[in-house]
């Protein structure tokens, strides 16, 4: 018998072990998160700064940060 489980569209930013499935904005999104999570583990305060321009070709880069 296999046991149901709950997938959100969240998963990608939230989930902290196993397989999750990224887009590469959502992998370059979810780069700082993780870095957060080793910088807090090492008992460091650290923050970070994301910069751009307008017409980047990751011009959607910003508004998926905003979104996680």
């Amino acid at each position: 018998m296999t046991v149901a489980t709950t997938v959100t569209l969240d998963d990608k930013y939230t989930q902290e072990q196993g397989r999750i499935y990224l887009s590469g904005i959502q992998a370059l999104v979810k780069l700082p998160m993780l870095q957060h999570l080793r910088d807090q583990a090492a008992g460091l305060n650290t923050g970070g700064f994301v910069s751009g321009y307008r017409g980047s070709p990751l011009g959607g880069l910003d508004k998926e940060l905003w979104r996680a």
